[in-house]
């Protein structure tokens, strides 16, 4: 059978493995917060000369990494088949360290600058382009070769690259180009605007309907269109449906929450028999029946299908409006114990095989981990509701990074009365604003968002929103009355206290199951048998 590859190292002890682990993750953590706080220390000490600054520094980055790059040997373009070794990490990741310049820039463009999509995609592309061009030729130098060679072979490699993207990229043009076409027939047409109507109808105003229904249409969809097309479809047509229900919901839906769940949907399109594209290449490899295959992933699929829900009910799960470290701890393992509780539910089993109650169980510690808001808004709301007058006071106390929630009330195209729950996030007072009254601040933050108002007594009502603003996105709707302000409620508990009973539930199972493991004797499976 096949066999797995052997370490070129001696093996290490456990201290030593932990030992390394620790220092690569805490050595990637410093210095990305270094990276940080230089770009952003240089643009604020030197905001004129931050771009030339920073553009210095990365090339001196780029030369010292192919530096210590050059001083070791290439690794190999090919791995034996007949006897295969696993390189070590360190000097597998020191030879190839610049080439995390291109995804930094991306990284840094898309969410500290925060350029288009296509625009940082471009610099990442340049940066590359330079990468390729550049590298042969500073390695000949500092290993004293020939640079002339090393320079033709470099051009080679970017114009080898230009090709094959160019051919890779054909696939996904053809894919966008034609859910373009469908798009644009949907939106000349009009379908596009009932398409909320439909949706509301089917799904009789329930949000967990209405996603039912998304990830219905997006697991047929998939099964003819590519993963591609499938989510750049759903993306455009079912997304926006999604977040303005949801407001009418009184549910504030992330749209990057929405585009994950579209997302999610679309690939697990890929297994989903009988035209899993997935199914046919693992059925290949494995030669076994495809269809049995796609029947087994489903199995395994289904098992995380509950994660794009949370993602919607609980957007802190996708990283949105996280406000300390140790929030994030508790997301990220609160996630990975609700994962693992949801798995042992599906799967019947956690130490030994489960009772129903204990399935149940389990399923209310996963529910628990994954929504503690929703058990502790029964206790204490999250917002409480002011008069519209106070929007101004409420909008400059509200703290950097803190969604601005409003309930607002109007007439849609279709001449339909009503009412939405918005938010957006309102960008901080500048450095010369700050000694404005409240009045002023709470005006000078929501006109920066993008929000204009008219105050009438006790009336507010939404006078304009600028285009392509965050507002806009987020469905604030000019013209309409401003019926309620949320503010958060200072005596809500932190709803990760939840946690502690979800904890103590999945612990109870665990002793219960440890102990049957003790005095129960456990059946043994045999090759092929399943539980």
């Amino acid at each position: 059978g096949i066999q797995p590859m052997m370490a070129a190292a001696t093996p290490r002890t456990l201290i030593q493995k932990v030992a390394r682990i620790g220092m690569g993750v805490s050595g990637t953590l410093i210095v990305i917060a270094a990276i940080y706080w230089i770009g952003v220390g240089t643009q604020r000490l030197f905001p004129q000369q931050a771009f030339g600054i920073l553009v210095t520094l990365l090339a001196l980055l780029y030369v010292g990494l192919v530096w210590m790059a050059s001083r070791h040997p290439d690794l190999p373009d090919t791995v034996s088949v007949t006897d295969p070794v696993r390189p070590d990490v360190w000097p597998t990741v020191r030879t190839g360290l610049f080439f995390l310049i291109p995804i930094g820039i991306l990284v840094w463009s898309l969410t500290i600058e925060r350029l288009s999509p296509g625009l940082s995609a471009f610099w990442a592309v340049v940066a590359m382009l330079v990468l390729m061009v550049t590298r042969r030729p500073l390695q000949a130098f500092f290993r004293q070769q020939q640079i002339s060679a090393a320079f033709v072979q470099g051009l080679r490699d970017a114009i080898d690259g230009l090709q094959a993207g160019a051919r890779n990229m054909i696939g996904i043009a053809l894919a966008c180009g034609t859910a373009g076409l469908i798009v644009g027939a949907i939106t000349l047409t009009g379908l596009g605007l009932r398409m909320t109507a439909f949706v509301e109808l089917v799904s009789m105003g329930n949000v967990l309907l209405m996603l039912g229904f998304t990830a219905l249409v997006c697991l047929i969809l998939g099964l003819g269109m590519p993963t591609t097309a499938n989510y750049i479809l759903m993306a455009t047509l079912m997304a926006p449906v999604v977040v303005e229900l949801g407001a009418q919901n009184g549910l504030i839906i992330p749209l990057i929450a929405v585009h994950m769940f579209v997302f999610y949907y679309g690939l697990m399109a890929d297994i989903t028999p009988p035209v899993g594209l997935a199914t046919f290449a693992a059925a290949a490899i494995a030669g076994e029946d495809p269809l049995r295959i796609g029947i087994q992933g489903v199995k395994y699929a289904m098992r995380t299908a509950v994660l794009p829900f949370m993602f919607i009910f609980n957007p802190l799960l996708l990283l949105i409006g996280i406000d300390s470290w140790y929030e994030l701890v508790f997301v990220v393992v609160g996630s990975i114990i609700g994962s693992l509780a949801f798995a042992a539910a599906t799967m019947g089993w956690m130490r030994v095989k489960s009772k129903p109650i204990e399935i149940i169980l389990c399923l209310v510690a996963t529910f628990m981990l994954f929504r503690p808001d929703w058990f502790m808004d029964y206790y204490q709301p999250k917002y409480l509701s002011v008069a519209p007058s106070q929007i101004y006071e409420v909008a400059a106390d509200l703290a950097p990074g803190k969604r601005f929630v409003v309930e607002i009330e109007g007439m849609n195209l279709e001449g339909d009365e009503l009412r939405k729950t918005v938010g957006t996030v309102l960008p901080p007072l500048p450095e010369g604003a700050t000694d404005l009254d409240t009045q002023a601040a709470g005006r000078k933050r929501l006109a920066d968002a993008g929000i204009g108002l008219m105050a009438f007594g006790d009336m507010v009502q939404i006078s304009n929103i600028s285009f392509g603003s965050q507002a806009r996105r987020a469905g604030w709707e000019q013209g309409w009355d401003v019926v309620a302000v949320k503010q958060l409620n200072p005596q809500r508990p932190s709803e990760y206290l939840v946690y502690i009973p979800a904890l103590l539930i999945l612990w109870l199972i665990w002793w219960r199951q440890g102990a049957r493991l003790r005095t129960e004797p456990q059946p043994v499976l045999q090759a092929g048998q399943s539980i």
